[in-house]
């Protein structure tokens, strides 16, 4: 299952991604706002993706966080890799980390990988052919508002 914090980042990134054609920086704080992410939190997100080299941070009033390449060069999968790892269901279906199952007694054997490498082939033909570019190409609902509380007497 996709983890809040990949979907967070995901969602982060694509913030970056409508900025990248004026160059412009963007603050944790306005993309915490926008997508209602605790900051701190969104802090973590930024430095794990710049750490793997997807956006580039710079302090200061005129600072903040931007895409170190084009919004579609960089593929949902690469993001949630970042956050989450790999895509695959189990490790012996991993492409990119592939190990046997802690309780594995073979993988010749096993009836399971082969459904599970199925599997992730699907998800990561989407998510690996769905850019940033892509994403925020997509028409977006508006939000609804949050209805007011009402007060109490």
């Amino acid at each position: 299952m996709l983890s809040s914090k990949a979907k967070y980042a995901v969602r982060a990134a694509t913030q970056l991604a409508e900025k990248a054609a004026v160059g412009g920086w963007v603050q944790t704080a306005d993309v915490a706002e926008q997508e209602r992410i605790p900051r701190k939190f969104l802090e973590a997100i930024f430095v794990q993706l710049r750490d793997h080299g997807l956006v580039e941070s710079r302090r200061g009033a005129h600072g903040g966080h931007r895409l170190t390449r084009p919004p579609a060069s960089i593929t949902v999968a690469d993001i949630i890799r970042v956050v989450d790892g790999p895509l695959a269901l189990t490790p012996c279906a991993s492409v990119t980390r592939f190990r046997a199952c802690t309780d594995c007694v073979g993988i010749e054997a096993c009836r399971l990988q082969p459904l599970m490498k199925r599997a992730r082939d699907a998800v990561a033909a989407v998510l690996e052919n769905h850019t940033l570019a892509d994403l925020i190409a997509e028409p977006v609902k508006p939000r609804r508002k949050r209805a007011p509380k009402e007060a109490a007497d």
